[in-house]
């Protein structure tokens, strides 16, 4: 799978995923790449299969059933085969999820860490249909980045989850699933960004000074 690298070669690495509707170069992702970056942070991103044929086709296609999904990324974590912190953009984010919950033998012991970015915690408008029955079996440390009003998954709404405990979160006031807050909030959409890429930064440093001390 093509891998589009960007940052410090020595930096600890973070494997980005791309949401469902937009590709890895997309203008979201390729702000959190760069802001990430000038924290010292190196990204990997990549194209899921349906994405790229969309892209080489010139034809929009939705997103493949999760398992295949998975086992396209795990198929890019075992080329990469070095200590990283998975994650990505909403379908991203959860599919990273999910495949930390596939095991921890082999290169998958190379996950250390998992960062969302407006996870989808249910399908819009559909609050009843759960993607949360996973979240127990996440070994490694999480962090949640979600607008407040996120229509996937909003602060009031994610609460009442009763979810792991050793999940980190980042609310963003009046954020929306793209983290953006309205303009009659008083909120910045880039003062949100940077906070984002702050709290993102010092988790993926984190995770790599841990593997560090363990070995």
């Amino acid at each position: 799978m093509k891998m589009i690298y960007n940052g410090p070669i020595d930096g600890p690495l973070f494997v980005f995923a791309h949401g469902a509707g937009a590709p890895a170069d997309s203008d979201f992702m390729e702000t959190i790449t760069q802001g990430l970056v000038l924290r010292g942070i190196r990204v990997a991103r990549f194209n899921f299969a349906y994405m790229q044929q969309s892209i080489d086709n010139g034809t929009r296609r939705p997103p493949e059933r999760a398992p295949k999904l998975i086992a396209q990324f795990a198929e890019v974590i075992t080329e990469i085969d070095q200590a990283m912190v998975i994650g990505g953009k909403s379908m991203g984010g959860r599919i990273a999820t999910l495949l930390a919950t596939q095991g921890t033998r082999g290169s998958m012991a190379n996950i250390k860490g998992i960062v969302c970015l407006g996870f989808p915690f249910h399908p819009a408008g559909k609050p009843d249909k759960l993607r949360t029955e996973h979240f127990p079996l996440i070994q490694q440390d999480t962090l949640i980045i979600q607008g407040e009003r996120d229509r996937l998954g909003n602060q009031d709404e994610v609460q009442s989850y009763a979810l792991p405990g050793n999940i980190q979160w980042l609310w963003l006031e009046d954020g929306d699933h793209d983290l953006k807050p309205r303009i009659k909030s008083g909120f910045s959409y880039q003062a949100h960004l940077e906070k984002a890429l702050d709290n993102m930064a010092t988790f993926i440093k984190k995770s790599a000074d841990d593997t560090r001390s363990a070995n």
